[in-house]
């Protein structure tokens, strides 16, 4: 049996990517072999939305497709079908109403949060509210402490649905504000090359040059050509301030007659 201590930061596209523990030990207790239960494949989509990575949430379960309704869903929550889904970073959370009531998949987002699969977690119900979600399509921050921090990935090329990280020699302050602001969090507070951990190529080293105002990363120009001047421990880790989220209460009106 492997004894060694997998490192995984949860990104990589194989296990055998992730950083172990040097030496075998010998510390494994009867009965602890592995058991493992993945998501289908397919079975988590994003649909009506801008791009892949946005829109009303179905997922797939016992052969049926049908979306998705639950309570307190936050972008934690949501981190999960955007990593699902090989998207970037969670942006936004919301629900899509409907007038009547459909059949559809109650999870709870404590389930999720749990680290179970959203098939796992799924319920029937009927609700006629369903569950919207925006996720960057290119943009990611990993191994951060919060969701607005990380190393930053950047997928370049959609066809490959390949990630890289980003060298910081040719990333700057201007760039920081426009992936910040692309991920919904605040302005950046640290921007500091391997903060978040250093990684095996591929690393990206065009060189970006946002204004600082553009909407997301990939809307910046960036120089023609890679450079092959990056130098280990550059891998791009920024830190944005947490987002001010305002709760907007919705009153209802009463009709005087109402209450006679």
């Amino acid at each position: 049996m492997r004894t060694k201590e997998f490192q995984c930061g949860g990104h990589e596209s194989a296990l055998l990517d992730c950083r172990s523990s040097g030496s075998d030990r010998n510390t494994c207790s009867p009965g602890k072999t592995v058991g493992l239960t993945c998501s289908e494949p397919g079975a988590v989509r994003l649909v009506g939305g801008a791009s892949r990575c946005a829109g009303t949430l179905e997922v797939k379960h016992k052969g049926e497709w049908r979306p998705v309704s639950g309570h307190d869903w936050t972008l934690k929550t949501a981190a999960a079908v955007c990593r699902e889904s090989d998207c970037g970073s969670a942006v936004s959370v919301g629900k899509r109403e409907e007038f009547t009531r459909r059949s559809v998949w109650g999870i709870s987002s404590v389930c999720v949060e749990s680290g179970s699969t959203l098939r796992e977690c799924a319920e029937s119900a009927s609700f006629k509210s369903f569950l919207n979600l925006i996720c960057s399509d290119s943009v990611r921050l990993v191994n951060g402490t919060s969701l607005c921090s990380g190393r930053l990935e950047v997928k370049t090329n959609q066809s490959t649905q390949r990630w890289s990280s980003v060298c910081e020699d040719y990333f700057d302050q201007q760039d920081a504000e426009v992936v910040c602001r692309e991920l919904g969090c605040g302005a950046p507070s640290v921007l500091q090359g391997a903060l978040y951990g250093e990684v095996e190529p591929p690393m990206r080293i065009k060189e970006f040059q946002c204004g600082g105002n553009e909407s997301a990363l990939l809307d910046c120009r960036s120089s023609g050509s890679d450079r092959n001047t990056c130098s280990p421990g550059k891998a791009v880790g920024l830190t944005c301030s947490e987002p001010v989220r305002t709760e907007r209460r919705v009153l209802r009106q009463i009709c005087v007659e109402d209450l006679v």
